[in-house]
């Protein structure tokens, strides 16, 4: 008798416990499926003065350039320095056969000794006054071609600089090309090609500050001296020139160099670089901000870096929640929940 009661009950818990164990899974599914918030750590966006500062690539040039050459064609007699040496205003570079001034310096002498006469025979009423002009005249056109053959045989230098080529040497008959060139490089001439959105900004006078690569980026300070009046058209650009002081010569022409102009203070926000993230197959910029418990993709333009932040031109404004922690992998409209 017991036995068959056992029988009976035991497909009663059977169908029980499987109800039980079903609810429970049930129960559990539910709670797994339930939405999870994405866990953020947000920095909210403040206004504060950044200085406007922008950098230009540029090329050190001499701040003169002579090119040293006779008028007149002639064989080189002496050439007195070579590429690298230094000259001074006035030296003696170049001397050119002679052969033409000696012709000269005696036709000179000549007619001076006529004119002389001439003037004396003018005294007593041998000549007449337009005759004795005529004989000044004749002598000014050939002493001034004296001058001339006198300088285009000694060849100086008309600056203080440094010998940078020779295409020449003794012997040679002077072309198309000059003997020598002379550069100035104290100071020297820094030129830059600026952005035409700073037309209105660049003064002459204003203070630059110039970085040269070959000088394991040394700082030197520079003054606007030049602005171009035109701009390039196609590249929407204007040169300026700035001169920098350059007493020891370590600057030297064709020297790659950069360029910083401050172009005053700004607000702007100055928000965290954690936060900005890039845009895969672009060079588009972009944040994640938070409203009402969502995350909002916001596309913002970048500034100047400063330390471990961005000035950020546009795209925030005062008081945006900006994602800071947690924004990887969002995307627009993903729920989030703020943590401090």
């Amino acid at each position: 008798m017991r036995r068959y009661s056992l029988l009976r009950i035991t497909p009663f818990l059977a169908v029980a416990l499987l109800a039980s164990c079903g609810g429970a899974e049930r129960t559990g599914t539910t709670e797994s499926e339930a939405p999870q918030k994405t866990k953020v750590r947000v920095e909210q966006v403040q206004l504060v003065p950044i200085e406007q500062i922008s950098t230009f690539t540029a090329t050190v040039e001499a701040d003169q350039v002579n090119n040293i050459a006779p008028a007149m064609g002639g064989r080189i007699r002496e050439i007195k320095v070579d590429i690298g040496a230094q000259v001074r205003r006035g030296q003696v570079l170049v001397i050119m056969d002679k052969v033409n001034l000696s012709q000269q310096q005696t036709q000179v002498a000549t007619m001076k000794r006529d004119y002389e006469r001439y003037k004396e025979l003018y005294e007593v009423g041998g000549i007449s006054k337009q005759q004795l002009d005529q004989a000044k005249a004749q002598l000014d056109v050939a002493e001034y071609a004296l001058n001339s053959l006198d300088e285009n045989t000694t060849l100086t230098s008309p600056v203080n600089g440094v010998v940078t080529a020779r295409n020449f040497d003794p012997g040679d008959v002077a072309g198309q090309l000059p003997i020598l060139t002379i550069e100035s490089i104290n100071p020297v001439k820094v030129k830059v090609n600026v952005s035409e959105s700073y037309y209105s900004q660049v003064v002459k006078g204003m203070p630059v500050e110039v970085l040269v690569d070959a000088l394991a980026n040394e700082s030197f300070q520079g003054t606007v001296s030049l602005i171009h009046p035109t701009l390039d058209p196609i590249a929407h650009t204007f040169t300026v020139e700035i001169l920098v002081s350059n007493s020891d010569q370590r600057l030297r022409p064709g020297m790659f160099a950069r360029v910083k102009m401050n172009f005053g203070t700004n607000e702007r926000p100055l928000l965290s670089d954690r936060a900005v993230l890039k845009q895969v197959g672009s060079n588009d910029r972009y944040v994640f901000v938070e409203k009402e418990g969502k995350a909002i993709y916001t596309l913002v333009q970048l500034g100047t870096r400063i330390n471990d932040k961005y000035e950020i031109v546009s795209g925030l404004n005062n008081g945006d929640k900006v994602i800071v922690q947690g924004n990887t992998g969002l995307i627009d409209g993903t729920e989030v929940e703020i943590v401090e």
